[in-house]
């Protein structure tokens, strides 16, 4: 197997621990306030070693929630369609990650608008 091959990989892990992270958030907050805490502070944990790793294979996630929205984000937009183009929109939530490498992006993210009311 190539270089290439175990970095897509390691991309495609990444972007599902990604997605397993906000679904046991969620879960989490469903439980008594003293319980949310350590299961919060154990998936803070994972996710540390998570990114040590992509760390290790030169990769880093990129998080772009609460960020203005701009057309040239490495990010495809799954409800563009709702705005107008005068429209002022930020990054409501990332539903999959941006992954860079040393040599620029890896892999595009994925993520959900909202408008800005001014």
């Amino acid at each position: 197997m190539e270089i290439e091959q175990y970095q897509q990989i390691v991309i495609n892990m990444a972007v599902e621990s990604w997605r397993f992270s906000r679904l046991f958030i969620k879960a989490a907050t469903k439980l008594e306030p003293s319980e949310t805490n350590k299961y919060i502070n154990q998936l803070r944990y994972f996710q540390k070693n998570i990114e040590n790793s992509l760390d290790e294979c030169g990769l880093k996630t990129i998080n772009l929630e609460g960020q203005v929205y701009d057309i040239g984000m490495a990010a495809v937009a799954m409800n563009m369609e709702d705005f107008e183009a005068d429209d002022i929109l930020i990054v409501e939530n990332m539903v999959e990650p941006i992954i860079m490498g040393n040599d620029g992006i890896k892999k595009q993210g994925t993520v959900i608008l909202k408008k800005v009311n001014v």
